[in-house]
């Protein structure tokens, strides 16, 4: 071969080996790009599988809690860690009734006199005074009085403590599953805050996700201030406050919840007794 066409093939394979080499440079950066995309990909899912498990939990008035979720503010936040003589509460004394009241229809919302109530929840863990505010939120109001007259909530206890994302604790289901009522649901949703922001001490009814006329006799107390996005159905019907007793729940509060940021609370606590004037 003469040196002429040695000198070809030499370039030739030169140039057969660089496009080997940049073959396989793009396929290696295709892998990549692909193997980021798919790690991305199942973080979204993981991520809306777990905020839609939360949003059932937390909204559904009718279902069991789920899985802990996180609200935009405070996605970083992490549960309160237990503190000394947090679970120091009595063991509750009471019992929900074999037999839980049902009603047919919800109160009529002129039962609540467009007037502020007082309100006392006996707990076994101790007293928490209420503000009802029945001009801002009649329906929930006279649905909450005339419940705690009929002595609905007795016994009751409190089945979900959410120390992460949002920081609530959940009562009023007389079979303390998350699936109990009083045998009506009501709505539309009253007095939710515009801007999505509940305070803490603030008072105010669970419901389904979605569904605005899902509300019955489950209701969240919240000990630390929670941002909780509205749906399409509006936000959280907020129909009174906390005046008196916030430690209470802050107590138990501290001492988390079973399993993890959301389920049943670490220490029980039980309604008691409510009474309204």
């Amino acid at each position: 071969m003469s040196p002429t066409s040695r000198e070809r093939e030499q370039a030739r394979r030169r140039a057969e080996a660089q496009q080997r080499r940049q073959a396989a440079k793009a396929a290696e950066q295709r892998r990549a790009r692909a193997g980021v995309l798919k790690a991305v990909a199942l973080a979204v899912v993981v991520a809306l599988v777990a905020v839609g498990a939360w949003w059932i939990g937390f909204r559904d008035d009718g279902s069991s809690a789920a899985a802990s979720g996180t609200s935009e503010a405070s996605a970083a936040s992490e549960a309160p860690a237990p503190s000394p003589g947090a679970d120091a509460c009595p063991a509750p004394t009471s019992t929900p009734p074999a037999e839980p009241l049902q009603l047919d229809a919800a109160p009529d919302a002129s039962l609540a006199q467009a007037r502020t109530w007082t309100a006392t929840l006996a707990t076994s863990c101790g007293d928490i005074e209420l503000e009802l505010d029945g001009a801002a939120a009649p329906q929930a109001v006279a649905s909450f009085v005339t419940l705690a007259q009929e002595d609905f909530f007795a016994g009751t206890p409190c089945h979900r403590l959410t120390t992460q994302g949002i920081y609530v604790l959940q009562c009023g289901d007389p079979t303390g599953t998350g699936r109990g009522g009083p045998g009506y649901s009501y709505g539309p949703v009253e007095n939710a805050p515009a801007d999505d922001v509940y305070p803490a001490g603030t008072l105010a009814m669970a419901r389904r996700g979605g569904d605005a006329a899902s509300m019955g006799s489950q209701f969240f107390l919240v000990y630390e201030e929670s941002t909780i996005p509205s749906d399409e159905a509006g936000g959280y019907t907020v129909f009174g406050r906390i005046t008196s007793g916030l430690d209470v729940v802050q107590r138990v509060a501290a001492a988390g919840a079973s399993g993890g940021a959301d389920g049943a609370p670490s220490t029980p606590i039980s309604i008691e007794q409510v009474t309204v004037q």
